[in-house]
């Protein structure tokens, strides 16, 4: 195996507050961003979490790809995310994909800043 693995703590994030608690319009907007970049989605599931009153308070979310995946966890109380993509590059090299879907959905959010860690997960096989 050999893959890409990028990693975001995004805060103070600019975006329309409510887009933090949409568990429908974030699905929509990370599905169609995938597919935009390339991606072959193959699952979905995003959820809303409530307060103690009953009030949305923050989505989790993946985008499961043929490649691997999209993880994306909402704080609209602190205006943060977390944001992962995975992508495994074992018939072809899907980094390109990864990059620039992950470039999109950080703009996005429109964070005053962010932390942004790339990973290479694996290796490659041996040769024979």
């Amino acid at each position: 195996m050999n893959g890409l693995h990028l990693i975001a703590d995004l805060h103070d994030c600019r975006c329309a507050p409510c887009f933090l608690l949409d568990a429908s319009g974030l699905e929509s907007f990370c599905v169609d961003a995938c597919q935009r970049h390339g991606l072959t989605v193959v699952g979905r599931l995003f959820h809303t979490f409530h307060d103690a009153a009953g009030q949305p308070a923050g989505v989790t979310g993946t985008v499961v790809l043929a490649e691997s995946h999209l993880a994306v966890h909402t704080w609209p109380e602190i205006a943060s995310v977390t944001l992962d993509v995975y992508v495994c590059n074992f018939s072809g090299d899907n980094s390109s994909k990864a990059s620039a879907l992950f470039d999109e959905v950080i703009e996005r959010f429109a964070p005053k800043s962010r932390q942004c860690t790339s990973v290479g997960r694996g290796r490659l096989a041996p040769v024979k």
